[in-house]
């Protein structure tokens, strides 16, 4: 079974996030199947770039969200900055 989650990354003390597609058994640093979106919680506000696409394809083939991933996923996307009028 996929799972969509979070692995983690940075130093001691300075951590910021990958959003992967991994398999459940696996650690949590383990080799993901995809890569689809990072987490930075030390910004302000904490930066979240994810591919949406990507994620609603996985999930559309059964993997399934963290609590942290679905709640990330619930916030709106940011608007471009060339939408701008």
């Amino acid at each position: 079974m996929l799972t969509i989650r979070l692995s983690r990354r940075g130093a001691r003390k300075q951590p910021h996030y990958r959003v992967v597609v991994i398999e459940k058994e696996r650690a949590r640093n383990g080799r993901p199947v995809e890569v689809v979106g990072t987490y930075n919680p030390r910004t302000n506000p904490a930066s979240v770039d994810l591919k949406r696409d990507r994620i609603e394809y996985w999930v559309s083939k059964g993997a399934q969200m963290s609590d942290r991933v679905s709640k990330l996923m619930s916030k709106p996307a940011p608007a471009s900055a060339g939408s701008a009028a």
